[in-house]
């Protein structure tokens, strides 16, 4: 078995979707909600398996990017309109965000690791910025998968060790506790089914696959990376569960980690560190790439990874998390905002994702399927009742 032919340029996503984020709203799932949530966290994969699939079958067919694809769709009128509010919103807003919470995220497991520093930012962030220019894919590929598996190997031992209630666990798998939690079912959606990804995954899928192979290795090497994405999410929700009976609150993965203490001892700290550190870094780098990717395609920019256009969107999104990050905005809130800000914006997204992915014009035979479509527009459905519900909820504060 060839691990090169199950990892990829979906891998990338996974390493982009199990950030701080990730880490966080998951964290806060099982320390509010025990094993409740779990089944949201399986609609989250499976809608992004979906949606992915029908990315990077677009990028495959079209030797393009998303924001190509919609570009081209919607040429002129309202809908291009439409278009260029959405993408931008989620590249200036969700991007940047995410960003300064990918940085945060990183930073908060130096802190584990190495102790607090007011040099952390500037040092991830440096980084961050070399490997992006030297706009090498297959480095940045493998560099992702290597943080992928140090992320799973952290927290498969963590949550083995915590020793989970496996009845109690099983329940967590069948819908309730809707209502009372929907901000934290929408967080958690919004932290798995990221609106940039879906730009990300369709321009980087020609990197490996061409034109002559077979859809069912993409769709193969698609499911492998982000159910193991999802495998990860999943053990931080059963960590937290497991130990969320201490006094001690718990507002982030860092806090997790003293909680882990009497269970692990010193070491503690230090497995939480390096899965928050690999978290943040292995999504420092992929915010800023799509945001470059989607400009890329909606703008029309005949360009490769080395050309000042490019370059200078992902280091304005790279800037930007830095300068957020410095200034001390609790990483938290920065997190937050912006699996929100994504977790509404994707309801459009996906709209467009599905109705190009059903254009003859454009993919010819390999448009989706009936069963595709029914289970894509039941996830858009959800999707969009849970903003417009979440919307009211956060409309009663004002």
């Amino acid at each position: 078995m060839k691990l090169k032919n199950y990892f990829g340029p979906s891998t990338l996503i996974a390493a982009a979707f199990i950030g701080p984020g990730t880490v966080t709203t998951c964290t806060m799932a099982g320390v509010h909600t025990g094993y409740s949530l779990l089944w949201a966290l399986v609609f989250s994969v499976i809608a992004t398996l979906i949606l992915q699939e029908m990315s990077a079958r677009i990028g495959w067919v079209t030797r393009q990017g998303l924001g190509e694809a919609i570009s081209n769709h919607f040429s002129t009128g309202l809908p291009r309109f439409l278009v260029f509010f959405l993408v931008i919103g989620a590249i200036l807003i969700g991007n940047a965000a995410y960003e300064a919470g990918n940085l945060s995220g990183g930073i908060l497991g130096l802190e584990l690791l190495l102790g607090k520093s007011k040099l952390w930012p500037l040092i991830v962030g440096a980084i961050s910025f070399g490997l992006l220019y030297l706009g090498n894919y297959k480095v940045i590929e493998k560099i992702l998968v290597g943080l992928v598996i140090v992320m799973s190997l952290c927290f498969l031992i963590t949550a083995i060790i915590v020793q989970p209630d496996i009845g109690e666990l099983a329940r967590g798998f069948i819908p309730h506790d809707i209502k009372p939690n929907l901000l934290l079912i929408l967080g958690l959606i919004g932290t798995t089914v990221v609106p940039y990804n879906l730009f990300l995954h369709a321009s980087i899928i020609s990197k490996k696959w061409t034109t002559k192979s077979e859809l069912k290795d993409i769709r193969r090497e698609n499911a492998v990376s982000i159910i193991l994405g999802g495998f990860i999410s999943g053990l931080i929700i059963i960590t937290a569960a497991a130990t969320s009976g201490s006094t001690t609150e718990i507002r982030s993965a860092s806090d997790l980690a003293i909680q882990l203490v009497p269970v692990f001892g010193d070491s503690a700290k230090y497995l939480m560190g390096i899965g928050l550190m690999a978290a943040g870094c292995s999504s420092a780098l992929t915010a800023p790439l799509a945001a470059a990717y989607a400009a890329k395609g909606l703008f029309g920019w005949d360009c490769d990874e080395k050309d000042v256009k490019f370059r200078a969107v992902w280091m304005t999104i790279l800037m930007i998390g830095i300068l957020v990050t410095i200034m001390g905005t609790k990483p938290i809130l920065i997190i937050k905002f912006a699996q929100i800000t994504n977790a509404l914006l994707l309801p459009f997204i996906a709209g467009y994702l599905l109705w190009i992915s059903n254009s003859k014009r454009i993919l010819s035979e390999h448009t989706n399927s009936r069963i595709l479509n029914i289970l894509a527009g039941l996830i858009l459905l959800i999707t969009v009742i849970l903003s417009i519900k979440s919307l009211n909820s956060i409309f009663r504060f004002f």
